[in-house]
């Protein structure tokens, strides 16, 4: 079921909301704002919400037979980019970047953010399908800069259906094919990048991977690798 309103705080807020009131929130089911007013991305920055853009959430309940609850990003990102790739006029100028940001042209297309609430994980997506922000740190686009925009609508029913396809095929495969499929949808081993924690200073290298659970694999001009497991990654 996908549940669509016209104006709320935060999608991912109010499923979380739901869920601590006792609410049961069935997999599968969204719920899909007009606009936001206090829409999130990572690490509390404020998500456009432009007229004509998805903003939509939905709740993930993880079971002790599945892979782990963090791998879900690796997920989120797979399932987002299939679901955009029959869009894209030039397949190959669409890319994931750890952890889960899709990038068309090198600029961001979309953001992913995902919150523990109890023993669910709530889900959050937001695609420039119409509209992209004009930010100063980094370039922004549109799927309207590269084709006609998408109707918001049937865009949710598709993202819908490859979240609930790729949800099935970790959970009945493991996360390793999970991991193959995303390092091919990834830009390639060796891009430069610039990784930047929230304390520490930032640290630059070139892009070598995923580690077995999933880790951003960076490695530095001494030859050494290290293993990123928080950051937000900027492509260098």
């Amino acid at each position: 079921m996908i549940e669509t309103v016209a104006e709320t705080g935060s999608t991912n807020a109010d499923l979380a909301s739901r869920i601590r009131d006792g609410r049961h929130v069935p997999e599968g089911d969204w719920l899909v704002a007009d606009r936001q007013v206090a829409g999130r991305g990572r690490q509390g920055r404020k998500w456009f919400d432009g007229s004509g853009n998805f903003m939509g959430s939905t709740v993930i309940h993880p079971t002790d037979r599945d892979p782990p609850v963090h791998t879900l990003t690796l997920v989120a990102s797979l399932a987002l980019y299939e679901a955009l790739l029959p869009l894209i006029p030039d397949p190959s100028a669409l890319q994931i970047k750890w952890p889960n940001d899709l990038m068309l042209k090198g600029a961001k297309l979309s953001g992913i953010l995902l919150e523990r609430e109890g023993q669910a994980v709530v889900l959050g997506i937001g695609v420039n399908l119409a509209a992209a922000p004009e930010l100063e740190d980094r370039a922004t686009i549109a799927l309207s800069d590269v084709g006609p925009a998408p109707s918001r609508d049937v865009f949710a029913e598709t993202l819908a259906d490859s979240v609930a396809r790729e949800l099935d095929r970790w959970r009945q495969f493991g996360l390793a094919p999970i991991m193959r499929r995303w390092l091919a949808a990834a830009h390639p081993v060796g891009t430069p990048l610039q990784v930047h924690g929230e304390e520490s200073q930032a640290v630059e290298g070139q892009f070598a991977g995923l580690s077995d659970e999933g880790s951003l694999l960076l490695r530095l001009e001494d030859g050494t690798t290290r293993a990123i497991h928080a950051g937000d990654v900027m492509l260098a």
